[in-house]
């Protein structure tokens, strides 16, 4: 097989949310399909319609969009394996199902749900394996069409016949072994005409030219039945790579009632796609050394199926928050200023005034201070606003009897000022005016930054003034002389 051959395929169900384990799926089969200069294929897999969610469709394409795990086949885009979604293919699965049953490795069967649960309940007081005993493959072909005519409900079991065990040579997994007689006759086609998930999975599959099935580590206990499939309708399997479960820090299956599972969520809540892919690709992989901050190319140039780990992976909040705010620090000013504003756009300080400049100078001065767009103006809302509290224990530590005296002395120094030209300026200044009250600098440092911006923290002070300007700057200090009571 050629790199030009490989195909793989991203087949999740319209249910709702994308699960951060369905974009690890996507995001290894992505991985695999461009480092092996092969295709991607989105696959939807809508046969229990039951579950169907609608607008879950229209939500996935545009999260995998968003993370950029663009598909080269699949819904919107089309390609020449289709239909992608399996509810259209309703025939396809019929005409296969009939040619298993036309080779006695598939049957009719018409057990009521009353049969199916005494059967069940008999087999577990017997502390058997529940599975279903082939009742009906006693009845006669004449008994058969005479219930298929008069339209009695039924479904479509596969016939798992004695032999050797199936095994399966796992990627990640390596050699896997069912015995055949632990095997369940599945059902193939329900009640309503629709596929199982067994059998939809494997003909489209097959039909759509799939060479590796990269899925989760809860699809494996499945796999003997896939692989009797293909056995049964003569086709060659192709290679399996079963990813490992992915875990809560307790080491529990992740689900969300201990955190967020949807990759929406974390979009909302500010994650960058790329800091996300960068953590979620983690979760199963690594580079074999201890790299861990990468981008996508990065990643696709290393990932082989050979390198994914067998082992549950943890769930680490803290590494991805880590992660988000190493990407975010690694953009340039100018796709940071986009992120930023969009936050302005959708916060009390969206305005016409600020300018690209101006929040250039907010987004290196902060650059350190952040790990979230969002954080700029959380972290910073003195540069958007006028400053109308101040920090009561910053007050209490840094600002003494005869604060308010030195500080309008600075007030007084720096409105002398000839249009400074850099933070440097407003540094010159300060240090002036300290050595001409015979104090140290730090007596006039810390009050002048809560004075102009309410707070203990920040960037660096002299970053402060220059981004607020000499104006502000001389405004804010005289209204905190003003506002500010001690003792």
């Amino acid at each position: 097989m050629s790199n030009t051959d490989v195909r793989v395929r991203f087949a999740p169900s319209p249910t709702g949310y994308l699960h951060v384990g369905g974009l690890r799926t996507a995001l290894y089969n992505y991985a695999f399909a461009k480092a092996n200069n092969g295709k991607f294929i989105l696959r939807i897999e809508d046969t229990d319609q039951n579950r169907y969610v609608e607008g879950a469709v229209e939500n996935l394409i545009n999260t995998l969009g968003w993370a950029g795990l663009q598909y080269d086949e699949g819904p919107e885009k089309g390609g020449d394996f289709g239909p992608y979604f399996q509810s259209e293919r309703l025939d396809i699965y019929k005409r296969y199902a009939d040619e298993l049953i036309a080779k006695g490795k598939a049957y009719y069967a018409f057990d009521t749900p009353e049969r199916l649960q005494q059967l069940r309940e008999e087999q577990m007081e017997k502390k058997l394996q529940p599975k279903y005993d082939k009742f009906a493959l006693s009845l006669s072909k004449e008994e058969v069409h005479a219930k298929l005519e008069a339209g009695e409900p039924h479904v479509v079991r596969l016939n798992v016949e004695p032999g050797p065990k199936v095994i399966i040579d796992d990627i990640v997994r390596g050699k896997v072994e069912f015995d055949r007689d632990v095997i369940d006759d599945q059902i193939l086609i329900k009640s309503d005409g629709f596929p199982t998930y067994h059998l939809a999975n494997v003909v489209d599959d097959h039909l759509m030219g799939v060479t590796h099935v990269i899925r989760g580590e809860e699809w494996l206990s499945s796999t003997h039945k896939h692989v009797l499939l293909y056995e049964y309708l003569g086709w060659d399997l192709p290679r399996f790579a079963h990813l490992p479960l992915l875990l809560n820090s307790d080491r529990s299956k992740l689900s969300k009632r201990q955190g967020d599972v949807a990759v929406e969520s974390y979009r909302e809540k500010g994650y960058l796609p790329e800091a996300l892919n960068n953590f979620v690709a983690l979760l199963g992989w690594s580079f074999g050394d201890n790299t861990e901050f990468f981008n996508m190319q990065q990643f696709i140039d290393s990932f082989t199926l050979e390198k994914v780990h067998k082992a549950g992976a943890i769930f680490n909040i803290e590494k991805l928050n880590w992660l988000s705010a190493e990407h975010l620090r690694s953009r340039s000013a100018d796709e940071i200023l986009i992120l930023l504003r969009e936050e302005i756009e959708k916060s009390k300080y969206n305005n016409d005034e600020l300018s690209d400049d101006y929040l250039k100078l907010i987004i290196e001065a902060m650059r350190e201070r952040v790990s979230f767009a969002f954080e700029y103006l959380q972290k910073s809302p003195y540069f958007f606003e006028e400053v109308s509290s101040y920090d009561e224990d910053v007050i209490k530590k840094r600002w003494k009897a005869e604060t308010p005296d030195h500080m309008s002395a600075l007030a007084d120094a720096f409105e002398k000022m000839d249009n400074p030209g850099d933070k440097h300026d407003y540094e010159s200044v300060l240090r002036a005016t300290a050595e001409s009250l015979g104090v140290g600098a730090g007596k006039l440092i810390h009050p002048v930054r809560v004075a102009t911006s309410g707070m203990g923290t920040g960037p660096g002070v002299f970053d402060l003034l220059y981004i607020l300007g000499k104006e502000k700057v001389v405004e804010r200090i005289r209204k905190a002389v003003d506002s500010i009571k001690i003792g």
